[in-house]
C-alpha cells in the first residue's frame, strides 16, 4: 500500500449531492435514510471515484450503507461474474450485511446477492452460485471452500470489502483473507473497514492496497452512541430479580442481555420464560437456521429480551434496542465495549447496566475500574432506594429522570 493524503473535497451533506441513482435514493428513503453519516459521505464518493480505502470507524455508524451504495452504484448488470465480495468475520453479520444490500437494492430487482457462510446447507449455497450472483457476501472459510470447489470464481471482482477486518484477523483468518485476495485480479478495489489498526490489519493494507485513501471516523461528538453507563452490586439468583425490576421501573420493551457461557444463557432465558417475560436467546450450540429465526424475530419486534453471548450476538444491528444489561461482567474490555455499542444507535440514547460483585472471593471493583479507565468513561453506581426507585448511589437521583433527559456518561479524554 502507497500512502495518500485524503483526497480534497467538500464532505457532502445530503444524497443528492452524491449523484445517486433515483432506484438507491427510493430503496434510502424507504429505509427510513435521510441524510448520510460521516462515514458515508466519506466514503462513498472515494470509492465510486475507485479509490482503495482503509477506513476506522465505530460500530453503529452505518458502514455497510457506506459500501454497499458504491457496489450497486457501479454494477454491470450485463456481466456474468461475481463482481463484488463482503468478507466479514461471522455468520450473523454475513446475514445482516447481506440483507441491507438487499434493501438497498429493493428497487433493482435484475440485481442478484448471495451470501455464504459455515453452517448453512451446502446444495442451498450452490444452487444461489448457479444463478451467477453480481455480489457475495461470505465468511473467509467457506467461500475459500466454494473457490477451491470452482463453484465461486473471483478472478473479475472489481471491488473487495473487509468488514470489521480487525476481528477477522483477530480470528485466525489472516492466511484465509490473503488467499482471497490473491485470487482478485492486480486492479481490484480494496475496500478495508476496522474499528482499531492492528498491526495484521496494516499488514493486509500494505500488500494488497494501491494508494489508498484513509478515512478516519473518530467515536466522539454525533458519532459516539449516546449511552448512560451504570452499575449495581447484585449476585447470583438476585440478578434476575433486579434486571426485572430495571426492565419495569424504566418501562424498558427493548433489551439485549450478555452473559459469559452458554450454560447462563440457557438457564436464563428459561427463567425469564418461566417468569412470564417475552424473551429468546442465542449462543452456539443453537442450529444456524434457528438463531437466523431468532434474529430475525428480535429486528421485527416478536420479543422484548434477547439474551446472548459475546460471539452468538455478533451481526445483531437493532437501531431501537433500549438498554442492555451485562448479567456477567465480560472477561475482556472489548467485549464490554462490544456489547453497549448494541444499544445507543441512530442517534438515540442508551442505558447499559452490569451486575457485579463487592464481595470475595468474586470482588469486581478492581474489574470494572479496568473497564472505566479503558473506555474513559464514567460507570455509576445505582442502588434501589426506599420507595422502589432505582437511583444514583451517590446523590440519590432517580436514574429514570436521567433517561428522560438523554444522559450519557462523561468520557474522559486520555
Amino acid at each position: 500500500m502507497t500512502s495518500k493524503e485524503p483526497v480534497t473535497q467538500s464532505i457532502p451533506t445530503s444524497f443528492e449531492e452524491l449523484g445517486l441513482s433515483q432506484e438507491t435514493k427510493k430503496a434510502l428513503a424507504k429505509m427510513g435514510i435521510s441524510a448520510p453519516t460521516e462515514v458515508q459521505a466519506k466514503t462513498i464518493p472515494l470509492m465510486m471515484d475507485g479509490y482503495d480505502i482503509i477506513a476506522k470507524a465505530p460500530t453503529g455508524t452505518g458502514k455497510t450503507c457506506a459500501f454497499g451504495i458504491p457496489l450497486l452504484e457501479c454494477l454491470d448488470l450485463q456481466c456474468r461474474d461475481i463482481q463484488a465480495i463482503v468478507v466479514c468475520p461471522t455468520r450473523e453479520l454475513c446475514v445482516q450485511i447481506t440483507q441491507e444490500l438487499r434493501d438497498l437494492a429493493t428497487y433493482r430487482p435484475e440485481v442478484r446477492i448471495v451470501s455464504i457462510y459455515g453452517g448453512q446447507p451446502m446444495g442451498k449455497q450452490l444452487d444461489a452460485l448457479k444463478k451467477k450472483p453480481h455480489i457475495v457476501v461470505a465468511t473467509p472459510g467457506r467461500l475459500l471452500d466454494h473457490m477451491k470447489r470452482g463453484t465461486a470464481y473471483i478472478g473479475n471482482v472489481y471491488t473487495a470489502v473487509l468488514d470489521e477486518a480487525d476481528e477477522m484477523l483477530k480470528m485466525g483468518f489472516i492466511k484465509d483473507v490473503r488467499r482471497i485476495l490473491g485470487d482478485t485480479p492486480a486492479d481490484t478495489q480494496v475496500v478495508m473497514f476496522s474499528a482499531t489498526m492492528s498491526r495484521e490489519v496494516m499488514d493486509v493494507a500494505w500488500e494488497y492496497q494501491k494508494a489508498a485513501v484513509e478515512v478516519n471516523v473518530a467515536a466522539s461528538g454525533e458519532n459516539r452512541p449516546k449511552i448512560a453507563q451504570f452499575a449495581m452490586n447484585s449476585t447470583g439468583d438476585q440478578r434476575v430479580k433486579d434486571m426485572e425490576r430495571l426492565i419495569d421501573a424504566l418501562g424498558l420493551k427493548r433489551v439485549m442481555v450478555f452473559c459469559n457461557t452458554k450454560s447462563t444463557v440457557r438457564w436464563l432465558d428459561l427463567k425469564l420464560k418461566k417468569n412470564g417475560r417475552s424473551a429468546d436467546c442465542l449462543h452456539g450450540d443453537i442450529p444456524q437456521s434457528q438463531r437466523n429465526r431468532v434474529m430475525a424475530a428480535y429486528r421485527q419486534g416478536a420479543f422484548e429480551i434477547m439474551v446472548a453471548t459475546d460471539v452468538a450476538a455478533r451481526g445483531i444491528d437493532v437501531d431501537d434496542v433500549e438498554a442492555v444489561f451485562n448479567f456477567d461482567i465480560p472477561d475482556e474490555n472489548e467485549y464490554y465495549l462490544h456489547r453497549i455499542g448494541r444499544t445507543g444507535r441512530a442517534k438515540r440514547c442508551g442505558a447499559a447496566f452490569t451486575f457485579m460483585s463487592t464481595t470475595m472471593p468474586h470482588d469486581d471493583t478492581y474489574r470494572l475500574r479496568d473497564i472505566k479507565k479503558y473506555t474513559h468513561s464514567d460507570i455509576l453506581d445505582i442502588v434501589w432506594n426506599e420507595e422502589g426507585q432505582v437511583v444514583l448511589k451517590e446523590d440519590g437521583t432517580p436514574i429514570a429522570t436521567l433517561l428522560e433527559n438523554g444522559a450519557e456518561s462523561r468520557v474522559y479524554e486520555e
